[in-house]
């Protein structure tokens, strides 16, 4: 066997590897995101499954030995970012909305009685 067979073959075969971890990844993602049981699972379920495609693009650009993805993996990932510290903010938000609810009435702060 030459030398360049036997890096293409083991290139391959990692890639071949690699393709199916993913395949899996996205399976067992997809399969969060359906079930949930919180909005905010499924909201990291999708950045996930953004991680997920960015990933497998990065593995066909090593498999075709090209970089004419790298825009478009440039872009995934600053949506990917963007859209995680959109959606935590709003949950820090919607947080701080319940805990600091004022449509409940406010107690009263006096010491009790007997006790000044």
């Amino acid at each position: 066997m030459s030398e360049p067979s036997a890096v293409s073959m083991i290139v391959l075969m990692m890639v071949s590897l690699g393709a199916i971890l993913l395949t899996v990844a996205a399976a067992l993602t997809v399969m969060r995101m359906s079930r949930g049981p919180s909005s905010l699972d499924r909201v990291v379920a999708t950045d996930v499954l953004v991680a997920v495609v960015i990933a497998a693009l990065a593995l066909e650009a090593v498999y075709n030995d090209h970089s004419t993805t790298l825009p478009v993996i440039l872009v995934l990932s600053l949506l990917g970012f963007t859209g995680s510290v959109s959606i935590a903010r709003f949950v820090a938000d919607r947080d701080k909305a319940t805990r600091w609810n004022v449509s409940q009435p406010h107690r009263q702060t006096r010491p009790p009685e007997g006790k000044q």
